[in-house]
């Protein structure tokens, strides 16, 4: 069995078998279709790409369909075993033998395609986020003007913006609606559909996993720092930002809002906690109490 490693760019595959051949294949179905060919002759023992923006979701998914032992990882972590290895140079064809080296050595989690509906709403989602931020610079960019035919303009700019944003966050509650496994979620004070939203389609392990894990998936588990006699700070780290801010915003809320947590939050104050690192034990609570509401909610409907 061999470890495979595939470096991603918009319109090209570089393909290495640990210590074997490597090869180039287009990003497209024709180059998919050769490269499941060629790789019959050497049976996977795991097939590892990086996130690479998106150019990565088509062969991912094409890969997988085909059978192989996909497994998609974060370009940090590829960097940093390079690194370990004493690997400094960087071009395609180093990342796609580093990678096949990973894909021999270590044993990682393998890639689980999502459900189309989580597919369809991540796009919305996106589409709503990227309609935020140009809001927000909008809005900014206003201060620099006083002329008020230009204010008028930008006025306008903003109007459209908030309904499209209006659009979407209709056509988002109305996906939501007909998956009864996560609409429990919202029961928590400070869950909106924005924050169930970001959960659905960015933490699809969400009910899967063991509170201790999923804090760590998301970068809310706080990481022993020691040596020796030394003992520092424990800090949060890694994990998926677009998780940790929707659940900030949710913690800021459910702190004042759900009794809960607004009681577990003044414990820790009480106890001198500083506030941000009461807040991210909120966030914390917050994402093991949500992970086992959403193990409970598909426990019930599989029984029913």
């Amino acid at each position: 069995m061999f470890g495979i490693g595939i470096d991603v760019s918009k319109d090209r595959l570089d393909v290495a078998v640990h210590e074997q051949q490597f090869r180039h294949f287009s990003n497209s179905k024709r180059g998919f279709e050769a490269l499941v060919r060629w790789l019959q002759k050497w049976p996977a023992k795991q097939v590892v790409l990086e996130a690479s923006g998106g150019y990565e979701q088509a062969a991912l998914d094409a890969l997988h369909e085909a059978g192989l032992p996909m497994v998609r990882i974060n370009p940090g972590r590829a960097r940093s075993f390079a690194k370990a290895t004493g690997q400094l140079a960087k071009t395609d064809r180093i990342d796609a033998m580093v990678l096949a080296q990973m894909a021999h050595l270590l044993k990682h989690t393998r890639y689980t395609p999502v459900a189309p509906w989580q597919r369809k709403l991540a796009e919305f989602s996106l589409r709503r986020r990227h309609l935020v931020q140009m809001r927000s610079s909008e809005k900014q960019r206003m201060r620099a003007f006083s002329e008020p035919v230009l204010q008028v303009m930008m006025n306008s700019q903003l109007e459209y913006l908030d309904e499209q944003i209006r659009v979407l966050d209709k056509a988002i509650a109305e996906q939501l609606r007909n998956q009864p496994s996560w609409n429990s979620l919202v029961e928590m004070k400070g869950v909106s559909t924005v924050v169930m939203t970001t959960l659905a389609c960015e933490l699809p392990e969400l009910g899967k996993l063991s509170g201790k894990a999923i804090s760590a998936l998301v970068g809310v588990a706080p990481m022993n720092r020691e040596s020796g006699s030394w003992q520092g700070h424990r800090r949060i780290t890694g994990g998926r930002a677009v998780v940790r801010q929707a659940l900030y915003m949710a913690a800021l809320s459910a702190c004042r809002y759900e009794p809960q947590l607004r009681n577990f939050f003044k414990s820790l104050k009480a106890k001198g906690k500083p506030g941000k690192v009461a807040l991210v034990a909120v966030m914390r609570k917050m994402l093991v109490i949500l992970n086992a509401r959403k193990r409970d909610a598909e426990a019930m409907m599989a029984s029913a």
